[in-house]
């Protein structure tokens, strides 16, 4: 099996570049990553100096990119702008076949337009969805799409989001025959807005997916739907609501095993889902262990063939 190369932003996320290089020296110490060659994309004065500062050894192929795009700046104006930046730099050298997955903890906005402008959609995608883990306590895990990417949807949307989501559920989650539920506020047919219930009667005439009709807020971390499909406001309001209250519960010292699954830094981040290419997105407070894990999730993508399965199923 050939090398792959993975990109990795050095630049990216509110610790860089010190827990990005950390993150990635890390991974070049577990067998796991033995195939793979981390590029650090960055500026290259920055790089070798916290290199340094760290005391890393290990001879990382270092590519400059000598602007940076901040959390806060403008996606679309910031993509235009600054062409030179960690971002756009690997998302181009993704686009031309010198990477085979690019990872980043930066700018989500940026992230998404500059891959709709570089590697672009696959075709017959309507738009892009970034996804999430619902962990369970049965031990399993679901999966819940779209969490931010597209705030308005429409229900041909959402059933593409239904296929990209199975697909995925299969291929990187080990999962035979994933089960899909239309999140709305109540079981019926009937429930919910006109958008839910426009989307329902095309999810059940779906012949490539198994739809279990409407699932409820409750019902996220049940076993009741493997993937959960919802617009992107709605799936960041989820998001963002459990974030704020593992943070909550972890300042007031509750340690529990179940609880610890809500710990982002277990999950590295989320595929652009319906783009050509590997693309992930970390948090933006992500950590050196974040980055390993955002490097495995990379590899997964890669190595399961995931873009292809989309392609073939499209």
């Amino acid at each position: 099996m050939s090398r792959i190369r993975i990109g990795l932003d050095a630049m990216g996320g509110d610790y860089a570049p010190a827990e990005a290089i950390h993150g990635a020296f890390l991974a070049t110490q577990q067998s796991e990553f033995a195939n793979v060659d981390i590029v650090l994309i960055g500026e290259i004065a920055i790089i070798n100096e916290n290199l340094a500062s760290l005391g890393i050894t290990h001879s990382f192929e270092v590519v400059d990119a000598p602007d940076t795009i901040g959390m806060s700046e403008h996606p679309t104006k910031a993509v235009s702008q600054k062409r030179n930046s960690s971002i756009m730099v690997g998302l181009k050298m993704l686009m031309e076949g010198k990477l085979d997955g690019f990872a980043s903890a930066g700018n989500t906005g940026a992230m998404m337009v500059g891959s709709l402008y570089t590697v672009k959609t696959i075709d017959g995608i309507f738009r892009p969805a970034i996804s999430t883990i619902l962990p369970r306590p049965s031990g399993k895990h679901g999966l819940m799409l779209d969490v931010g990417a597209n705030s308005d949807v429409k229900p041909e949307m959402l059933v593409q989001f239904a296929n990209i989501g199975t697909i995925y559920a299969k291929s990187i989650m080990g999962i035979e025959n994933p089960t899909v539920g239309l999140l709305s506020i109540g079981e019926e047919k009937e429930k919910g807005n006109i958008l839910t219930q426009a989307t329902y009667p095309l999810l059940e005439e779906d012949r490539y997916i198994n739809f279990v009709g409407n699932v409820e807020g409750r019902d996220l971390f049940t076993d009741k739907s493997d993937v959960v499909v919802c617009d992107g406001y709605t799936g960041n309001v989820v998001l963002k609501a459990c974030e704020g209250m593992f943070y909550n519960l972890m300042k007031r010292g509750v340690e529990d095993e179940y609880l610890s699954q809500f710990n982002f830094e277990n999950y590295g981040g989320s595929p652009i889902l319906g783009v050509n290419k590997p693309v992930i997105i970390g948090h933006g407070i992500s950590k050196a262990k974040t980055f390993v894990n955002m490097i495995k999730l990379t590899q997964d993508v890669i190595v399961s063939g995931l873009i292809d399965s989309i392609k073939a199923q499209l």
